[in-house]
């Protein structure tokens, strides 16, 4: 959610600050780009996972100061929801046995932290959203204890001026309101970062949201929120929805909201930035005073942009633009927020080896498909995806000169034509066969038994109505069983559908 801040009110004369601040931040990025300071390819990629806490009874625990106290590591750090955690994986280089030695780390990491949070009966689940979340749950009490969060609170019911409304139609219709952004924390996701050099950043990006709906549909995770079986992937009209900061009035003159696909192919990470400035007022007036960045560069230093960094951070695009310095030099990565979290670890990585293999090929296309296909088509397809899931008809090129613009299921989209490109992807970037084949199996699987998190939670939660559960003893059945399946480790298109049997 953004660098830690400390602070306790803005005046009138902070934004005006603040907006200068970040016109020259703009001008110090500009002249970095022009100046080519940014550092030299090195194939890094990078990983963050947003987890649940839960009890043995499926439900909700808010208690992550207790757990990390016991975790007691860097990696692992708060969240929005006293129920969330966030674990951070240090950057690896893509090549070799990337994608099992993730894996493995993963699983030793996730696996500490679920014998710790056990301590104080409490669980690790990767989820998307956890089906047993009840409107109660997600209210400003509940809230991370951290100055940032409070603060971002503030400043975007400020902003906003009234209540949130949730309004989701999907199987069943959700309408409810919330007094904070709370219900955001119900949503949580895996980042993939990929460090890219400049010259590189436009097309690898463009790649990015052209395949962000593919991702959404074999990945969904999140069919459920306060008892309302949704979209198959419902994190994103919950995220945009209980970020909003614009009242009905501004929806209607066509405002961008911060929770934002984008509205067009770019041809440089300048374009983002300078967007994010353009559209979007300061929620965090926060200045370095220190900082000239201007001052910096002339001097033949490296600003960090603190302003711009801040901004940036707290517009929320599927496809993030980020900039960083790191042993003193500058560099850009494309931070993909498009996947929830889960099911398992081997689901994680799979997600991770479709869309970096994915990006990589479709960036190097001699006619690439944003060449071939018009921005509003990918944004109604990211819809349709989150609604749909693995179910999902997409709009797609077809292959050839003439060939057009097809409706195609995803699941034949994805064997047909994408996993080939994500394994040329994956060998360009010198992934090890064995890791290529092994993790675009599981989502080969997937789409043979078109069977993803969002599909089995469904199945199985209308498998415990049929068997006379209560639609809330249901969700907690579910919930249950997958926190079950997830710690044994097995890809979740293996998973059996429904609860075992006597013997089972």
């Amino acid at each position: 959610m953004g660098d830690k801040v400390a602070t306790e009110s803005f005046a009138l004369s902070d934004r005006q600050r603040y907006r200068r601040k970040l016109q020259q931040c703009l001008a110090g990025l500009a002249r970095l780009l022009a100046e080519e300071r940014f550092d030299r390819p090195r194939n890094l990629m990078g990983l963050e996972i947003e987890l649940n806490l839960v009890g043995g009874d499926g439900q909700p625990r808010m208690m992550n100061a207790e757990v990390l106290e016991r975790i007691a590591s860097h990696d692992f750090q708060t969240e929005l929801g006293m129920f969330n955690l966030e674990v951070n994986i240090v950057p690896h280089r893509l090549g070799g046995r990337v994608l099992d030695q993730l894996a493995e780390e993963l699983r030793a990491g996730l696996g500490y932290a679920h014998r710790k949070a056990n301590e104080v009966g409490a669980g690790i689940v990767m989820i998307g959203i956890l089906p047993t979340l009840e409107q109660a749950d997600l209210v400003s009490g509940n809230l991370s204890d951290d100055h940032r969060y409070t603060l971002l609170n503030e400043q975007i019911i400020a902003a906003r001026g009234e209540e949130f409304v949730l309004d989701i139609e999907g199987v069943e219709k959700l309408n409810c309101s919330s007094a904070s952004i709370a219900p955001e924390a119900a949503c949580t996701s895996v980042q993939l970062h990929l460090q890219v050099t400049p010259g590189r950043f436009a097309a690898v990006w463009n790649a990015a949201q052209a395949v962000a709906s593919v991702q959404v549909a074999v990945g969904a995770n999140a069919p459920f929120l306060f008892g309302k079986e949704l979209w198959r992937e419902s994190r994103p009209p919950l995220f945009q929805q209980a970020t909003d900061t614009r009242p009905p009035e501004l929806q209607a003159q066509g405002v961008r909201p911060r929770t934002w696909f984008g509205e067009r192919w770019v041809t440089s990470a300048y374009d983002l930035f300078e967007e994010n400035l353009r559209f979007f007022p300061a929620l965090l007036p926060i200045c370095d005073e220190e900082e000239d960045p201007l001052r910096v560069i002339d001097e033949g230093g490296v600003p960090s942009l603190h302003e711009l960094v801040l901004h940036n951070g707290t517009v929320y695009r599927w496809n993030r633009p980020v900039y960083g310095v790191a042993d003193g030099v500058p560099h850009l990565r494309v931070e993909n927020r498009v996947l929830p979290a889960g099911p398992t670890v081997t689901d994680v990585v799979a997600n991770a080896a479709f869309y970096y293999g994915l990006v990589r090929a479709l960036a190097e296309e001699a006619r690439p498909v944003w060449t071939r296909m018009p921005f509003e088509t990918a944004a109604e397809n990211f819809d349709t995806a989150c609604r749909d899931g693995i179910d999902a008809e997409l709009r797609w090129p077809r292959a050839g000169r003439n060939g057009g613009i097809a409706t195609v299921p995803v699941v034949d989209l994805v064997r047909d034509e994408l996993l080939p490109l994500a394994a040329a992807g994956l060998d360009a970037w010198n992934v090890a066969p064995a890791d290529r084949d092994h993790y675009l199996g599981v989502i080969e699987e997937r789409c043979k038994r078109r069977m993803n998190g969002a599909s089995w939670q469904a199945e199985t939660f209308h498998r415990a109505r049929e068997a006379g559960l209560e639609r809330d003893a249901a969700l907690a059945a579910t919930t249950r069983r997958y926190c079950e399946l997830m710690h044994r480790g097995d890809p979740v298109h293996t998973w059996p559908v429904g609860f075992p049997g006597p013997g089972d």
